[in-house]
């Protein structure tokens, strides 16, 4: 953590909803001008996509049948919390770009499935700002949640997760639900271990629950809309939230627990940006004091 330099982390699984979320968090800097450093999860993992699916491949012929993205030999964990520490400490670091399809190729100069080279960040920016698969990630060997001041874990329950994999994956990427399907079972002992202990380390979660059927989140047709969810918003410490107000300015919403708020979906926007938008500003106003 770092009064100079100060951190903020978004972490969830692969269509759990982060990019949404990171969405409201520009907006909230937009609004308040604040200066953010984006780093993407996905630059530090390991290989590039023909590498993991070869690693794959021999990984399988070893028995091996959890081979994930969501682990530690898939990533470079020590990377990543260098760049944390790093930034606390001086206001700068090294990272790179995942190019994800043909359009991000063109603006990096990359091909789809590759990493751009390590570069330094942007200078004089006022936070970091880090969206992917490990902003809390605690290991033996590793403690990337210790540098971020404030940690934000998007969680939908399990089967809206689902639900929202498998349509991003058929829609965008073009993958089968069997595909699609195989790869949420190769994850799950990754998931256990290293992404469900983050949502413990997190300053705030937000978690989804729709209020419509999703049994069986590999038949849903559709992923079930704002309108038809509730989100529950768990606080770490509360003290310093004004409750009462939150309450009267969000309709319909009630406290489900001394440190929780559940609001309904499709004000899930209006939530977080009165929630998030009062710590952001904190951060900051704490980081100019030290100038």
């Amino acid at each position: 953590m770092s009064r100079r330099h100060p951190i903020i982390s978004i972490t969830g699984s692969s269509g759990a909803g982060t990019t949404s979320v990171k969405k409201t968090f520009e907006n909230i800097f937009r609004r308040e001008n604040v200066l953010a450093a984006y780093i993407e999860g996905d630059a530090f993992h390991r290989y590039d996509r023909a590498e993991m699916r070869s690693m794959m491949v021999e990984e399988a012929e070893r028995g091996n049948k959890h081979f994930s993205h969501f682990s530690p030999e898939t990533n470079l964990f020590e990377e990543l919390e260098k760049l944390f520490s790093d930034y606390a400490e001086t206001g700068t670091g090294t990272t790179r770009h995942y190019v994800h399809d043909e359009e991000e190729s063109r603006l990096y100069g990359a091909k789809p499935g590759t990493f751009t080279a390590w570069e330094a960040l942007p200078e004089n920016s006022d936070l970091l700002f880090y969206e992917g698969l490990h902003g809390a990630v605690v290991t033996a060997k590793v403690n990337v949640a210790q540098h971020a001041d404030l940690k934000i874990g998007v969680v939908p329950v399990i089967n809206l997760e689902w639900i929202q994999k498998l349509h991003r994956d058929r829609s965008h990427r073009g993958y089968s639900t069997e595909a699609v399907t195989d790869t949420i079972l190769r994850r799950m002992p990754d998931y256990v271990n290293y992404i469900c202990p983050q949502f413990t380390e997190t300053d705030i979660n937000f978690q989804r629950v729709p209020t419509v059927d999703t049994s069986n989140p590999f038949i849903a047709r559709w992923i079930p809309t704002p309108d038809e969810s509730m989100v529950v918003i768990r606080l770490k410490n509360p003290r310093g939230i004004d409750f009462p107000y939150l309450l009267s300015m969000i309709p319909n919403s009630f406290m489900s627990r001394a440190n929780s708020i559940v609001v309904h979906g499709a004000k899930l926007d209006l939530a977080m940006q009165l929630i998030l938008t009062p710590l952001i500003l904190q951060l900051i106003e704490r980081k100019r004091r030290t100038i």
